[in-house]
């Protein structure tokens, strides 16, 4: 089916099994589109990519007979709608940043390095201290070899080279977020002392912890990705429609990466831009 000759359309979805009769204009990355879990594009292409890379074909989480408890991996912060279900197929465990169970990035506990068969990371890189680069790095870190790093991050300038991360805080080093009577503002305390104050904070999905750090671009993510060790990218793109994800915009699909046995940081990849 081509979803651009259409305007309904129908699909299961691959988290609850529900079947759904919806406009095509509803397929966008943040609108819930299922009438059953009220996932979205974002949550359903988690499942499409994590499922095709652990067994080489997209499945629903039902699919996944028998179960895998072997598989093991960890998401962040990630959504409930899929995890209480993938948790009972494989091993995924859900981590939080300000809670337990806690697992910081940008600073991961050294006897967790290479036990991992998969981690899940859906709009958390955005929100991430700099730099940046440590938590990709830490990401490949916590994977065994041939493991997969499922990422989204909202990003832009598809298919054009060179356009790097748009840091909002290019000198972050000691900062608070305070409210004051005009409202929240960041206070940074840079590296030689100067003090910066950045008021019209962009915050997703509510204040605290979600304010956006920083925009990727696609190009920019990908070479965070190879910096950080991982030979194989993917950027999953392509519509599927049976499970009702679509990708009109062009940008800010999943991507998976994975690096091979001995790879090193910055070494020599093999990778697929697009």
């Amino acid at each position: 089916m081509n979803f651009e000759d259409e305007s309904m359309t129908t699909f299961t979805c691959n988290i609850c099994n529900t079947s759904n009769t919806i406009e095509i204009s509803r397929l966008t990355r943040e609108e819930a589109s299922c009438n059953g879990c009220g996932s979205t594009v974002r949550m359903r292409s988690i499942v499409q990519v994590l499922t095709t890379e652990l067994f080489g074909n997209s499945l629903a989480i039902s699919e996944i007979t028998p179960p895998r408890p072997d598989i093991c991996g960890i998401g962040m912060s990630c959504w409930d709608g899929y995890v209480s279900r993938l948790a009972h197929r494989i091993a995924y465990k859900n981590t939080f940043y300000h809670q337990e169970p806690r697992v910081d990035i940008t600073n991961i506990d050294p006897a967790m390095e290479g036990t991992l068969d998969f981690i899940v990371s859906s709009d958390v890189f955005e929100h991430v201290a700099s730099p940046v680069s440590l938590a990709f790095e830490n990401a490949r870190r916590l994977l065994k070899p041939g493991g997969v790093f499922v990422f989204t991050v909202p990003y832009f300038h598809p298919g054009e080279r060179g356009v790097i991360t748009t840091e909002n805080f290019p000198d972050l080093h000691e900062w608070t977020i305070t409210e004051n009577e005009n409202g929240p503002h960041l206070r940074n305390v840079k590296k030689n002392g100067d003090i910066q104050y950045f008021h019209d904070l962009v915050y997703h999905g509510g204040p605290g912890t979600t304010i956006e750090m920083r925009r990727f671009s696609e190009w920019s993510v990908i070479e965070e990705l190879k910096k950080a060790g991982f030979d194989e990218i993917k950027v999953y793109l392509d519509p599927e429609p049976n499970h009702g994800i679509y990708w009109p915009l062009g940008h800010s699909a999943p991507i998976a990466a994975k690096f091979s046995k001995d790879t090193p940081p910055a070494g020599k990849k093999k990778w697929f831009f697009r």
